[in-house]
């Protein structure tokens, strides 16, 4: 298997075979991500006969795996065709594999149909991980998402036709003071809206520096602090309404481990986010250093 590193995957792929179909990010404009803006991390679709011979290498040698994650951060660009034949060249030669999944930016699904990506779905495509960020328009223009929240309700209701699973991620702390209350409560819109069925919460972070997401405020983004952050993830849990919903905000880059049913748990979460708030020395908040990324 031959990579381009640096390659990331969900948290929750951490025993899948990372299969990595195309490098990088096709948009790549993100103000908050620094995923993919190395050099060598231009986008491009991995050649498909280099794609059957790595998944040939491994059916020879007798492995198989029950999950596979689609790499990098934009496998879904590919179109319908590229995407029928990856996965019908992972039922030839990885037989075994029950579940695939992949992240998604909304724009990706715009040339797609439902009746497509039911055919996927049939394929073994199982869930996408759609990196909303944020469902406040005005926020989502000043960080360069290049999407809305009309887009990215649109993609969701089309994984949802297509009966695949959705995973969505939101940024705590995205837009700063400046938009924190906008950013809490149409996200929570946006979510109450498509119904996803999965729904993570992780904290704005800037390992290599905050200068590029600084750029898009003008100068003027003002990171929240912890308390802040909490504040604004219980703004945001307090006005969701979801029917059910597997929610979590345990990645690395959080303070406060949650993980719960919305709504079932959400009383439960609250209670927690506001004990976080009121005395943060009792609420097993992990250290900066163990936020490492």
């Amino acid at each position: 298997m031959q990579y381009i590193d640096p390659v990331f995957r969900p948290p929750s792929e951490a025993k899948s075979l990372i299969l990595q179909i195309t490098n990088g990010c096709s948009w790549n404009r993100c103000s908050f991500c620094e995923m993919y803006t190395a050099p060598q991390k231009k986008f491009r679709p991995k050649p498909e006969a280099q794609l059957i011979e790595e998944l040939k290498f491994l059916h020879q040698a007798g492995y198989q795996f029950p999950r596979v994650f689609l790499a990098d951060g934009d496998a879904m660009a590919l179109s319908f065709r590229r995407l029928k034949a990856v996965l019908e060249a992972l039922q030839q030669y990885l037989p075994d594999t029950r579940r695939v999944s992949s992240y998604c930016l909304p724009r990706n699904l715009k040339n797609k149909s439902v009746e497509e990506l039911k055919e996927l779905q049939e394929l073994g495509l199982s869930i996408l991980y759609v990196g909303c960020e944020t469902g406040d328009n005005a926020l989502l223009q000043t960080i360069d998402k290049g999407e809305d929240a009309e887009s990215s309700l649109e993609a969701l209701q089309k994984i949802k036709q297509a009966h695949l699973k959705s995973s969505v991620m939101i940024i705590n702390g995205l837009g700063g003071r400046q938009f924190s209350k906008q950013h809490a409560v149409n996200s929570a819109k946006l979510m109450t809206e498509a119904q996803p069925d999965y729904l993570s919460t992780l904290v704005l972070s800037f390992p290599d520096g905050p200068k590029r997401h600084q750029k898009h405020f003008n100068g003027s983004f003002e990171p929240l602090s912890q308390q802040e952050l909490f504040e604004e993830l219980a703004m945001f849990v307090s006005h969701l309404e979801l029917s059910r919903t597997t929610f979590r905000s345990d990645h690395a880059s959080n303070y406060l481990v949650l993980k719960g049913t919305l709504n079932t748990d959400k009383e439960h979460i609250l209670r927690k986010l506001q004990a976080a708030i009121d005395t943060p020395e009792t609420s097993h908040l992990r250290k900066e250093w163990q936020r490492g990324l």
